[in-house]
């Protein structure tokens, strides 16, 4: 059987030299996005900011969302989100989010307030799922799901130090965190429900973004020992280009598969698959224009630093 090639096995891409513009362009969109995360903020779901989540199915089926958004409107609950969700299995749903009730006991205030939405709708609707999350609770989630976060990233950091140079583990880690600013953006721009299944998907992309950043690594650490002699820019090149087959038809295959469950798995999962989606592919990106020429301004081989590699890709041009 012929082996499927989406990339040529003697592909010569210069990715060395696309640096000059990549590098700039990555750091100046990781930057935006911390300033995005901190100024705009992600739209933070009932895990993070404590509240109700109601998925209701009217009974009828010409139900107007406006009127379910007027007689909630006529509670008093303060802030509260209708939106509507279209599900190619269950069919179509409402979403309703209902804000953390003000009282001297918060939760017993909520119970009082999803109990006036049923008295207020009655049986014209059908009740599929409702979640409650209290304050304490959900600030306790938030918390752990930081520390989760930057844990992994320090454990990322020992694992890659252990097994390669620190050259590589400073470049895991440029890389990883490129990912997640870069993840963390997406979830502002795109207006997802950041909570702890988003926590979760930002987790699996540093994992996926590791592991295809290992394998561009080892590539470059066996071809340090096979061609002593070959200049440090034209070295990572070929080892990228070498790994270039394997890494787009891995991010391929995941990407279909992810694409199948956004379209077909729900809203429940909806966000969680579109920003793994997105790690995905920034993730393949790291690992190629990121985590490899990183390494140009590190000392790999004695006595060539990143000034002799310029000299040497300049010598290599003319």
């Amino acid at each position: 059987m012929r082996k499927l090639r989406l990339i040529p096995d003697d592909t010569k891409i210069r990715f060395m030299w696309l640096r000059r513009f990549n590098f700039p362009a990555s750091i100046l969109l990781s930057v935006l996005s911390v300033v995005l995360f901190f100024t705009v903020g992600p739209q933070y779901g009932i895990d993070f900011r404590g509240g109700s989540l109601l998925e209701v199915k009217p009974v009828a089926a010409n139900y107007d969302l406006g009127a379910i958004r007027a007689t909630l409107g006529q509670l008093n609950l303060g802030d509260v989100q209708v939106t509507e969700v279209s599900d190619p299995v269950a069919g179509t749903s409402v979403l309703i989010r209902i804000q953390q009730q003000a009282g001297e006991d918060p939760d017993a205030a909520q119970q009082a307030a999803l109990a006036r939405v049923r008295d207020a709708f009655g049986d014209t609707v059908e009740y599929r799922r409702v979640e409650t999350v209290g304050p304490r609770v959900s600030g306790e989630l938030a918390y752990n799901g930081t520390i989760a976060l930057l844990v992994t990233i320090v454990a990322i950091l020992i694992y890659v130090w252990f097994r390669f140079e620190w050259q590589f583990a400073v470049g895991a880690i440029i890389a990883t965190g490129h990912d997640v600013l870069m993840t963390l953006g997406f979830f502002v721009v795109a207006r997802l429900d950041f909570n702890l299944s988003s926590i979760a998907a930002i987790l699996t992309i540093v994992g996926y973004s590791l592991n295809d950043t290992v394998v561009v690594y080892d590539r470059i650490r066996e071809n340090l020992r096979k061609y002593k002699k070959m200049p440090l820019i034209e070295l990572l090149d070929r080892s990228v280009n070498e790994t270039l087959s394997r890494t787009t038809q891995t991010s391929l295959t995941t990407v279909l598969v992810l694409l199948a469950l956004f379209i077909f798995g729900g809203e429940v999962i909806r966000s969680f698959v579109a920003a793994m989606i997105f790690g995905v592919a920034i993730g393949t990106y790291s690992s190629i224009y990121i985590a490899a020429p990183v390494l140009v301004y590190f000392r790999l081989r004695t006595g060539q630093t990143a000034g002799d590699s310029e000299a040497a890709e300049a010598t290599g041009r003319a």
